[in-house]
């Protein structure tokens, strides 16, 4: 591919987002959702977050492959940051404890 390509792509996936983005935010005040829909959209973050952490968490070794052993250093901390989050419902609580694991388990095993 040549650079005008490859720039063009960009523009045309920038311009994309911001379209599909601009809509919904110039449509949400004109319209309004239904109550199913927006009880439904109250778990989306919940959801989102889950399938950006848990193969990031289960993610271990050069081949990539989901592992769910003990000896994952990261799933060990992440049940620490689940339970500090669970406990305190602080996030700046819950990232310190899960980042101080996972270096303390990292330090521990090396």
């Amino acid at each position: 591919m040549d650079a005008a390509t490859i720039w063009l792509c960009i523009f045309a996936i920038g311009a994309g987002t911001f379209a599909l983005r601009f809509s919904f935010i110039e449509l949400a005040g004109r319209m309004a959702l239904p109550e199913s829909m927006t009880r439904a959209l109250r778990f989306l973050p919940p959801a989102v977050l889950s399938a950006i952490i848990v193969p990031a968490v289960l993610r271990h070794g050069p081949a990539s492959d989901l592992y769910f052993g003990i000896d994952n250093p990261r799933l060990a901390a992440a049940a620490v940051a689940a339970l500090i989050a669970w406990l305190t419902k602080s996030v700046v609580a819950t990232l310190a404890a899960g980042m101080a694991s996972l270096w303390l388990i990292g330090w521990i095993v090396n």
